[in-house]
């Protein structure tokens, strides 16, 4: 019950963040996910790394601080604090990522994986035709990998 009630704060928080980022810089975000283009070598390094990376920080005795300061910042403070952070930056060199392609990745990957479900997609929602094509031509492959992930949290 206590790993489950982790994942849900991580879960919120990571929600929370994502709402305050939109508000921060939108625009940009919005551009670079949308210019962002997933592969299946880049979708299985973005997923692997979130894995690694969820494990991480939920480990962390400070990690709902480091998620509210996370919150608060840009895109480019975001990738900075990734990249000062050894043992993020070492599971990002491990799965062969720089801390942009997964900021902007990751969102990249779950927004295409949503639109390819059949959400609408709208302000909260944004995805390229040719990531939703790609997430729609292999959702039977990464829709399970993706929620193995998600549940990564909770298995601590």
């Amino acid at each position: 019950m206590r790993r489950a009630m982790r994942y849900l704060i991580v879960v919120v928080l990571l929600a929370e963040q994502a709402h305050a980022q939109a508000a921060k810089d939108a625009d940009e975000r919005r551009k670079a996910i949308l210019d962002y283009q997933l592969t299946m070598t880049r979708a299985d390094q973005l997923i692997s790394a979130m894995g690694a990376m969820t494990k991480y920080v939920v480990s962390l005795p400070d990690f709902a601080e480091r998620m509210r300061r996370s919150m608060q910042m840009t895109t480019a403070e975001q990738i900075a604090q990734i990249e000062k952070d050894p043992k993020a930056a070492d599971i990002l060199k491990t799965n062969q990522l720089t801390a942009r392609d997964y900021i902007v990745g990751v969102p990249a990957l779950r927004m295409a994986l949503l639109a390819a479900s059949g959400a609408p997609q709208g302000p909260t929602i944004i995805a390229s035709p040719a990531n939703v094509a790609f997430a729609k031509a292999n959702l039977p492959v990464l829709k399970p990998k993706m929620d193995a992930v998600d549940g990564a949290g909770a298995r601590r």
